[in-house]
C-alpha cells in the first residue's frame, strides 16, 4: 500500500506543477451535483450486477445473448439514446447518459464477475439450493472488494464518450477540461479523490 500512496503522491505533485495557469475561469463551477449521481450510477450498477450474478450463477458468463449484448459498443448505446430520447422531453441530459452507461457496463461486469465464481457441480450443488446460494453469498462478498477497486475508477472514466455525446458535463469530461485548461488545483482535487477512493477500497479489501 505504501508503494500506491507514493505513485498517488508523485500524480499530485505533477498536477500541481503542470505549466500554465492555474485560473480556470472558463470551466465554470466544479460538477458537483452530476459527480454524486455519477457515482450513484456507479452503485446502482455494482448492485444490479451482484443481484444478477447471486441469482444466476457462473453459468450466466457462458449464456449466449449475454455475449451478443456484450458485443454492441458503448458509442452505439449513446447514438441510440439520441435517436430515441422523445424531443419532449428537453435534452437528453443526464438520465439518457445513465441509460445508455447501464446497458453499456452491465453485460461486461456480469460476464466478468460470473467468471470469478467457483464451480458449483457437483459440489456444492448436490447439498441443494440453499447450499449453493450460500456459497455465492460468500464468494461475492470475497470478491466485492477487490472487484471494486479493479472497476470503480474505470467506470467513471468510462463515462467521458457518453458525456461528450449527450451534452452532460460530469467527472470525465471536468477532468479532460482541467487538463486542458492547465487547471491545477482543480485537477489536484480530483486527484486526491481517486486517491481517497482507492485508500477506502485497499482498506476494504484488506
Amino acid at each position: 500500500m505504501s508503494k500506491g500512496l507514493g505513485v498517488w503522491a508523485l500524480a499530485l505533485l505533477l498536477g500541481v506543477l503542470i505549466p500554465g495557469t492555474s485560473r480556470g475561469h472558463a470551466l465554470g463551477p466544479f460538477p458537483w451535483l452530476v459527480t454524486a449521481l455519477t457515482l450513484g450510477l456507479c452503485l446502482a450498477l455494482a448492485a444490479t450486477t451482484l443481484f444478477l450474478v447471486e441469482r444466476l450463477g457462473p453459468v450466466l458468463a457462458a449464456r449466449p445473448p449475454l455475449a451478443l449484448w456484450e458485443a454492441i459498443p458503448d458509442l452505439l448505446w449513446g447514438a441510440l439514446a439520441l435517436v430515441c430520447w422523445p424531443a419532449a422531453w428537453g435534452p437528453p441530459g443526464f438520465p439518457a447518459l445513465a441509460l445508455a452507461f447501464l446497458l453499456a457496463a452491465l453485460p461486461g461486469e456480469l460476464r466478468w464477475l460470473a467468471q470469478t465464481l467457483p464451480r458449483e457441480s457437483p459440489f456444492p450443488a448436490a447439498w441443494g439450493p440453499r447450499a449453493i446460494r450460500i456459497s455465492r453469498r460468500l464468494a461475492l462478498r470475497s470478491l466485492l472488494p477487490r472487484w471494486l477497486l479493479a472497476r470503480l475508477p474505470l467506470w467513471i472514466t468510462a463515462t467521458l464518450i457518453l458525456e461528450r455525446m449527450l451534452g452532460v458535463r460530469g467527472p470525465s469530461s471536468d477532468w479532460m477540461m482541467r487538463l486542458a485548461f492547465r487547471d491545477h488545483w482543480g485537477v489536484a482535487c480530483w486527484i486526491l479523490g481517486f486517491a481517497l477512493l482507492w485508500v477506502l477500497l485497499q482498506r476494504e479489501g484488506a
